[in-house]
């Protein structure tokens, strides 16, 4: 017979039950949460493949490429072009969330073409269908379409290319004469607001966010700080891959400290003259520590404990009029971290709106 049967037939051998039931519901335990573990693990597996189109983001090698923008008109002066400069006859359709789409709504606004463009905000959860519309009531801080009455934003883009197989992105600029979409790239938009309208609104006619004497130190800045900084967050927070995430949080990083350098000498990026290049970075620098920090997997530094210079600039500029009425934050959190169900499946939120923009108050050195 076996040692171990001789050995539990020994007269003096004793089973203590109590133990055998300690045991036992380890045993029990330790088996469900490896079962639990395994679903959770087979669910985050197949979750980016059962994701609609419209949410999957990051190329089947891990990198996020963003699309180039497909309509990319321009409005012009010229009373004999296509899109011409008219009061009432362009609609700006944006997001609160979206840090491309907030660009265009400061400089509409710094440019005082409130009353000359319209605009509809859309619910700040991006869903299967694109960007919706809601009532102020089901969404505060949204605008409905009161120029077209589209549920989803889509349906803008089907009306002006049947054909459309693109991304549904904001913002969205829309000619109500020719019922079409004259651009939707936010950097061509801010330059059409900058001074095709300027004779409609002679307060601030000639006040110019592009000026001509800066144009080649505006466009190299712009372009390294599109692709390091603006897009940058996006190459980290979209990488399905750890080869893609830190193929690009370097670069972020280095940039960062490299605008830490300029904004420690300089008031504003360009010298101490305000311009697109500053409202381009912006929209990207107030959304870093709320959310790109988290959710965007960009945690090695955060603005208001590693760039002093970032925040004194970033608060600079919330303190300009006009511009902190451009900033929902509730629309900025609740958007990222509610639909990226791929980077963040149970929705929840963090607390952190990010350092305090409007104290303490900095005072230009251009007064």
């Amino acid at each position: 017979m076996p040692k171990f049967y001789s050995f539990a037939n020994r007269s003096n051998y004793y089973i203590n039950p109590f133990s055998f039931y300690v045991k036992f519901t380890e045993l029990y335990s330790l088996n469900r949460l490896c079962k639990a573990n395994f679903e959770f693990i087979r669910a985050m597996s197949t979750l980016n493949k059962d994701q609609p189109e419209i949410l999957k983001w990051a190329s089947p090698d891990g990198e996020f490429r963003r699309k180039a923008s497909s309509f990319r008109n321009t409005i012009s002066k010229d009373p004999n072009a296509i899109y011409t400069a008219e009061k009432d006859r362009y609609h700006l359709y944006v997001s609160w969330a979206c840090p491309w789409a907030h660009r265009t709504v400061i400089v509409r606004s710094l440019k005082g073409l409130d009353n000359l463009i319209g605009l509809s905000v859309v619910s700040y959860i991006l869903g299967e269908k694109g960007w919706k519309f809601n009532t102020p009531e089901e969404t505060p801080g949204a605008i409905p379409d009161n120029v077209n009455n589209a549920q989803y934003l889509r349906e803008l883009y089907f009306k002006s290319d049947p054909n459309y197989g693109g991304r549904f992105t904001v913002p969205v600029l829309w000619d109500k004469k020719t019922q079409t979409i004259v651009n939707n790239e936010s950097s061509e938009i801010i330059r059409i607001f900058n001074d095709a309208f300027d004779d409609f609104t002679p307060e601030t006619k000639g006040v110019t966010y592009y000026p001509e004497n800066l144009r080649t130190q505006i466009d190299e800045i712009n372009e390294w700080v599109y692709d390091t900084v603006n897009n940058g967050v996006y190459k980290c927070g979209f990488a399905t891959t750890q080869e893609a995430y830190n193929r690009n949080i370097e670069p972020l990083f280095k940039s960062l400290d490299r605008l830490e350098g300029i904004l420690s000498k300089n008031e504003f990026l360009v010298g101490n003259t305000f311009t697109e290049a500053d409202i381009r970075l912006w929209t990207t620098i107030i959304r870093f520590d709320p959310v790109y920090h988290t959710h965007f997997k960009t945690n090695k530094k955060t603005i208001a404990h590693d760039y002093p210079n970032i925040l004194r600039w970033a608060r600079q500029i919330y303190q300009m009029p006009k511009i902190s009425d451009t900033v929902n934050m509730y629309h900025i959190k609740h958007h990222y971290f509610e639909s990226h169900k791929q980077i963040n499946p149970t929705g929840i939120v963090p607390i952190n709106n990010g350092p305090d923009l409007a104290q303490p108050i900095i005072e230009s050195k251009n007064v």
